[in-house]
């Protein structure tokens, strides 16, 4: 009987050896690889949340003060670098700003509608500011017309926040009914 020598046996067994080394190499560095994708996409998608928070903390702070319709193109007040419309916003706590917000366009009129005279309820303070007074027709603007002094307004608030960092963005628009005197309608709504 023939044996066949050991060295080619041994060969061959290395070469096993050798395909399987690889074939693992390249599972793990695949599996990381997919491992470190997802950590990405959930490390976006968490800049992307802090940058929609601080757009609509930013809407929400426009939206409570009167600015944005006595002064649109003015409406936050205490600016990022001096910038109008534009706030700094610090999210990790080190006293840098991380996000800029714009409100860009400025918060603009979209409609408004008089207040009749009639629709007023005079028990109520925030419509007394609103009344004209007596019954006079001549000497009085709007008086014919039946319009009190307050027109109910539509403003739309549009805030673009855009992280310095990674660069990631995102814009929160929002609707406000107001009322407002008929001088702010005047300069501000179309």
């Amino acid at each position: 009987m023939k044996r066949l020598p050991a060295q080619r046996e041994g060969g061959f067994t290395l070469l096993v050896a050798l395909v399987m080394l690889i074939l693992l190499t390249m599972l793990a560095l695949s599996s990381f690889n997919l491992g470190n994708s997802d950590l990405q996409i959930v490390s976006n998608m968490q800049q992307h949340t802090e940058a929609t928070a601080a757009a609509s903390q930013v809407v929400e702070e426009v939206i409570s003060s009167t600015r944005f319709f006595t002064s649109p193109t003015d409406a936050l007040a205490n600016s990022c670098n001096g910038v109008p419309n534009t706030r700094c916003v610090d999210t990790n706590g080190d006293n840098k700003p991380d996000i800029t917000v714009t409100l860009t366009p400025a918060p603009k009129c979209v409609k408004a509608q008089a207040i009749k005279n009639t629709a007023l309820d005079l028990t109520n303070s925030e419509d007394v500011g609103c009344a004209l007074g007596g019954a006079q027709s001549f000497g009085v603007a709007g008086s014919i017309t039946g319009d009190s002094l307050c027109d109910n307004s539509v403003w739309d608030v549009h805030a673009v926040a855009t992280d310095m960092v990674t660069g990631a963005s995102s814009e929160v628009t929002q609707g406000v009914s107001v009322r407002v005197a008929k001088d702010d309608v005047a300069t501000s709504c179309p």
